[in-house]
């Protein structure tokens, strides 16, 4: 631990997890949030595979066709939100064979983008690292632009808060009000998809819904009020970044690996908590 502090102090790349892991918690606490009450966690999974084909596809053009500006975050963010808005309209129109079709759209994104990974030129490891996550490896670039993305979360939460927590919670009494279900179902959807590409270096598109849905789920044990289950499970999941960090780093184990065992075990220890609790007051 004295090594990880030392070098904190010293080197821009570890400040830059750090802040990475603060960042994220910040809208995956937010957006997972509507995410465990909507109970779209299945969906928030398959627009989660989907950002790999975005991130093949950015890579691939922009090797293949020299575009330097062509990040893979920018691949990954367009994919994101069209995946989101077709598995949105799906889940709409097509409630029948939805599992089906969200199904077929997480195994054909991930298949693109293991192909295109494939067909382009050169080594390939950091595209690699979005499946398991590499929070070393953020640049200051990424940093603003999930910052970006976390006040325009922010903003979003804040102006259209009792909406959404209406869609979450009854959606046909939130109709009756006249509240326009289908938009704000889409636009939880596609705050979802944002959050998932700002989450992927955390801790990789394969864990991704577990930093989604773990602090969450642990706040909702002490918290009954929507924004408050937010504000804990951001503060939950900047601890679980920070310690996972710290604790992979002399070991050098994948921080992302760390960050979710830590938040599972925590996730375990509140259940056992709760009936313990339950069972002494009964």
């Amino acid at each position: 631990m004295s090594t990880f502090i030392k070098d904190l102090l010293e080197l821009p790349f570890l400040q830059n997890a750090v802040l990475a892991g603060i960042l994220c918690s910040i809208g995956s606490g937010i957006v997972g949030t509507y995410v465990v009450l909507r109970r779209i966690t299945y969906i928030a999974a398959a627009i989660s595979h989907c950002v790999l084909g975005g991130l093949g596809a950015a890579r691939y053009f922009s090797v293949v066709y020299n575009l330097p500006w062509l990040k893979p975050v920018y691949g990954a963010v367009i994919t994101a939100l069209l995946s989101a808005l077709i598995i949105g309209w799906i889940s709409l129109k097509a409630k029948e064979r939805e599992d089906s079709i969200i199904s077929a759209l997480w195994a054909v994104g991930m298949s693109m983008g293991v192909l295109f990974i494939y067909k382009t030129p050169g080594y390939n490891e950091d595209l690699m690292n979005y499946l398991f996550g590499n929070i070393l490896m953020v640049s200051s670039e990424e940093l603003y632009l999930i910052a970006g993305l976390d006040v325009l979360t922010i903003i979003l939460t804040s102006v259209f808060y009792k909406q959404t927590v209406a869609v979450c919670f009854d959606e046909e009494y939130a109709r009756t009000r006249g509240v326009n279900v289908e938009f704000y179902y889409l636009l939880m959807l596609c705050m979802t998809a944002l959050t998932v590409v700002l989450t992927v270096n955390v801790v990789g598109i394969i864990m991704v819904i577990a930093l989604l849905t773990l602090p969450v789920a642990i706040s909702s044990k002490f918290f009954n009020r929507v924004w408050k289950i937010m504000l804990g499970a951001t503060i939950l999941g900047m601890i679980f970044t920070s310690t996972g960090l710290m604790v992979s780093y002399e070991p050098n184990l994948p921080s992302g690996a760390v960050t979710i065992v830590i938040a599972g075990v925590v996730y375990l220890l509140t259940i056992l908590f709760s009936l313990f609790k339950k069972r002494k007051v009964s």
